[in-house]
């Protein structure tokens, strides 16, 4: 993903883009925990991770003004990179994983909703682990404005909080997290692939 990002961060419309794309998927992960909320039960750290991911979303959207101004106003598929594979990513793992807890495990109901948002955002938040670095490393080498070092801090935190929330669900959880992040590393392999496709130059 590397190599694809240095060509990616060099062309301002391919960078936008990519920008957008980013803002959209966190974007997509806080209306996902927002869905899964119970009607009266909120936890805090619920409420702080929803407020974190739309934060980091308009982050990323307020970053396309350092490379020009009126870029990639909205989510619309013109304005991101691989649309139809990032637009269903989310979805594609939320109903993979949900799937798999109600069938082997027979959560149901709010119960259900709930361990699969931490199963999720899991897996998302080891993924963002990766990518953001490899991007802030990009970023950093072609002396680019944009930073995305706050979102690393905490997206780390997210982790972290994630990891002690799953010890609480399940004697199981390191299993659950292994099949979790299996499943989502089949779904980034497809976006990757998609996204590689759009950048000119970089072998696929």
């Amino acid at each position: 993903m590397a190599s694809s990002l240095e060509k990616i961060v060099a062309d301002p419309a391919l960078h936008s883009r990519w920008l957008n794309t980013l803002s959209m998927l966190e974007n997509a992960g806080a209306k996902k925990i927002k869905q899964c909320e119970h009607p009266v039960f909120v936890p805090e750290e619920i409420l702080k991770h929803a407020a974190e991911e739309a934060r980091h979303a308009w982050y990323l959207k307020k970053q396309l003004k350092k490379i020009g101004s009126g870029l990639c106003p909205t989510y619309e598929s013109p304005y991101l990179m691989a649309p139809i594979v990032s637009s269903r990513y989310l979805h594609r793992l939320d109903i993979t994983i949900s799937r798999y807890l109600r069938e082997t495990f027979g959560f149901r109901n709010h119960d259900l909703k709930y361990a699969a948002y931490l199963l999720v955002t899991y897996a998302i938040e080891v993924r963002a682990d990766e990518l953001y670095p490899i991007y802030q490393d990009v970023l950093r080498r072609n002396k680019s404005s944009i930073s995305v070092h706050n979102i690393i801090t905490e997206e780390q935190q997210h982790l972290a909080s994630m990891e002690a929330q799953l010890q609480k669900l399940s004697d199981r959880w390191k299993e659950l997290c292994e099949i979790a992040c299996s499943e989502e590393a089949k779904l980034y392999s497809e976006w990757v692939y998609a996204v590689t496709k759009e950048v000119p130059a970089v072998p696929v």
